[in-house]
């Protein structure tokens, strides 16, 4: 299994902030964001190689950064060749890049670079065997004013299969959203292909959305903790977190 980390946003609702620097590079607690995404991914046997999509503006970034930091598992970094928020691949094109760049070919774990939780990698892993399909991490926030305009929203059906999926929705049908903590099966990964052929999708719920209705997608519903970093609120709030937690 691969694991593909898309990182070349510019997150620029985090001005000044991340003018200069990548998010995914900013300090959480004592590690940056990045790292405590990839110590949760070193807890699995299953990875054999973690590749890092960034952008041209930010690459030397990642590059620098690499040569501090030790990991178990051999690292790529990738350059999308973007240069700024207009021109960005989004994230569905930046997993689409990485699969087409390193001929990758291979069950994927997809985390988004900015995505922060406390459940066991292993554990999704020991789910997506029994259910085998494509899964995708979800969390019940249990409040469908939380999830209007911000996030994901999925349906489900009794055995947890997808049955809808609605990006950032005014009115969600559900309390259930989707976190950027995806396992992609091999034959799903080759989709990736047909979809950017027939659209040019920003948002990585375009694929799920995609992928539910063409195959079985399933859900792993967790209860720990995950952070959203969109806001210079929510970065500091969770800052404060991990400060006291000495994470």
């Amino acid at each position: 299994m691969k694991a593909i980390i898309p990182a070349a946003g510019y997150a620029t609702r985090l001005y000044p902030l991340t003018l200069n620097t990548p998010k995914q590079l900013l300090k959480v607690g004592d590690k940056r964001m990045l790292e405590h995404i990839l110590h949760k991914i070193e807890e699995v046997k299953n990875i054999d190689h973690i590749y890092i999509v960034t952008n041209n503006k930010f690459y030397n970034h990642f590059l620098g950064w690499k040569k501090t930091f030790s990991s178990s598992i051999p690292i790529t970094i990738l350059n999308d060749m973007t240069m700024s928020n207009e021109d960005r691949l989004g994230a569905v094109g930046d997993i689409h890049f990485a699969v087409d760049k390193c001929s990758i070919d291979d069950d994927c774990l997809v985390i988004g670079g900015d995505n922060l939780f406390e459940f066991s990698l292993n554990h999704m892993i020991d789910y997506f065997k029994e259910k085998d399909s494509s899964i995708i991490a979800v969390r019940d926030l249990y409040d469908k004013r939380k999830l209007a305009n911000k996030f994901g929203v999925v349906e489900i059906d009794e055995n947890l299969r997808i049955t809808g999926f609605e990006e950032k929705p005014a009115q969600p049908r559900s309390t259930l959203t989707a976190t950027m903590v995806y396992i992609f099966k091999r034959d799903d990964i080759a989709k990736l292909h047909n979809i950017m052929k027939t659209s040019k999708p920003d948002n990585s719920g375009d694929f799920i959305k995609h992928l539910s209705e063409t195959s079985t997608v399933h859900c792993y519903i967790f209860d720990e903790n995950w952070y959203d970093l969109g806001s210079h609120e929510q970065l500091e709030e969770v800052n404060q977190i991990y400060r006291s937690d000495n994470r």
